[in-house]
C-alpha cells in the first residue's frame, strides 16, 4: 500500500529525472488521496495525453528501479488497458487518455479540481470526484466500490453532471457506460447506498434510445 507522504516523494524523484515539463492527471485512489477521500491506495492511476509524456514518465520510473509489467496480468482482455511498471509491491498504471471503457475526454480534464508541480517538470492534474466515480465501474473491483462510496458519503456527486458525462461518453462510442454505471449502482445500492430513483430511470432512458438506435441501423 502507499500513503500520500510516499506518493508525493516518488513524484518529486519523478519531476527531478525528467528534462522537459510533462502534464498528466491523477484518477483513481492517487487523486482520492490528494483530496484527502483515503489513506492509502494499492496503485498509482495516471493518464497521459500523448505517448510521448507517458514514454518519458516510464523512462524515469525505470531509472528508479522499476520494472515493467504486463497489463493482461491485472486486467484480462479489456480494452485500452494502461502501460504498467512496478517496484515491490508498488504498482503503477500509466494511461493514454483511454481508462477502458472510459474516455477521458476535455470536458473531463477540464472539470480537474487540482493542480500540482513537482520539482518543476511534472504537473498532475488532479481528476474531479465526479469522474473518479464513473471510472470506477469500470473495473468491477471491491476496492473500487469501496472507493464509490467514499465519494458519495462525502456528498460529492453532483448527478446531473454523472448523467451528463455518461450521454458524452456514448457520444463518443463508448455505448457500455450507461449499462456498467447502472448494474455499479445496483452493486451500491446493495451495500446501504442511496440512489436517487431518477438516476437510474435516466440511465435506463439512454439504454433505450441506444436499443432504438441500433434498432434503426
Amino acid at each position: 500500500m502507499i500513503n500520500i507522504l510516499e506518493q508525493e516523494k516518488l513524484f518529486n524523484e519523478i519531476g527531478k529525472i525528467l528534462d522537459k515539463k510533462i502534464e498528466c492527471f491523477a484518477i483513481g485512489g492517487t487523486a482520492m488521496m490528494f483530496l484527502g477521500l483515503k489513506d492509502l491506495t494499492k496503485d498509482i492511476d495516471l493518464v497521459f495525453l500523448t505517448k510521448e509524456d507517458r514514454e518519458l514518465w516510464k523512462k524515469a520510473a525505470l531509472s528508479l528501479g522499476y520494472k515493467e509489467m504486463e497489463s493482461r496480468i491485472i486486467y484480462g482482455r479489456r480494452n485500452n488497458v494502461p502501460d504498467m511498471v512496478y517496484l515491490g509491491d508498488w504498482r503503477i498504471d500509466l494511461f493514454l487518455t483511454e481508462v477502458i471503457s472510459f474516455s477521458f475526454s476535455e470536458i473531463a480534464q477540464k472539470r480537474s479540481v487540482e493542480v500540482h508541480e513537482f520539482s518543476n517538470n511534472l504537473i498532475i492534474n488532479i481528476a474531479n470526484p465526479n469522474d473518479i466515480f464513473l471510472m470506477k465501474c469500470a473495473t468491477e473491483r471491491q476496492k473500487d466500490i469501496d472507493d464509490a462510496k467514499a465519494i458519495l458519503d462525502k456528498n460529492l456527486i453532483k448527478w446531473d453532471m454523472i448523467l451528463e458525462e455518461v450521454q458524452n461518453q456514448v457520444n463518443h462510442g463508448k455505448i457500455r457506460i450507461a449499462l456498467d454505471l447502472g448494474l455499479f449502482l445496483e452493486n451500491l445500492e446493495n451495500i446501504g447506498e442511496k440512489i436517487p430513483k431518477e438516476v437510474m430511470d435516466s440511465l435506463f432512458k439512454i439504454l433505450e434510445n441506444q436499443a432504438k438506435e441500433r434498432r434503426r441501423k
